[in-house]
């Protein structure tokens, strides 16, 4: 097993979640799995994911052949899986077979397309939570570009041991 590199306990900035953690968290994986790393982690409150958006991704030989862009939806996955790490590591979920599901999606908004070649910084701010249920703002940005921005909720829920 693999030292956590994140201190749960700590609000401090500049802690990093990188892709062994991430795995340790959420429970999704290739080529559904769209953070690459979260950065600047402030337990309980806000982070930031990256995904690095590549060509060879499964999605682009059909949205779109010839002009490839980055589906909408997925940027919104994307924003929700972030926040599954934000709330993995504020309640202390690494390792526990924690999962995540979509309670709503409010006020989504599209500014920019985003392409291979992007790195999508994915900037997501806990409005509630503690508990089971969560409600996040999300922002996706590319560089100073807003790409797109959303409220959305989310319940977590922790198997019971049997």
């Amino acid at each position: 097993m693999t030292e956590t590199p994140v201190d749960a306990s700590a609000s401090g900035a500049g802690q990093t979640a990188d892709i062994a953690l991430i795995q340790r968290i959420l429970p999704h994986r290739y080529p559904f799995l769209l953070v690459d790393k979260v950065v600047d982690i402030h337990i309980n409150k806000s982070c930031v994911g990256i995904k690095c958006v590549t060509m060879n991704e499964p999605q682009f030989t059909g949205h779109f052949p010839g002009t490839p862009i980055f589906p909408g939806v997925m940027i919104i996955e994307a924003m929700a899986q972030t926040s599954g790490i934000l709330v993995g590591l504020s309640m202390d979920l690494v390792d526990k077979n924690a999962n995540v599901f979509f309670m709503g999606v409010d006020g989504v908004k599209f500014r920019r397309k985003v392409v291979p070649g992007d790195v999508l910084e994915l900037h997501v701010k806990a409005l509630r939570g503690g508990g089971r249920v969560w409600k996040f703002e999300g922002r996706g940005m590319v560089g100073d570009e807003l790409a797109c921005e959303a409220e959305f909720t989310a319940m977590f829920d922790v198997p019971k041991k049997v």
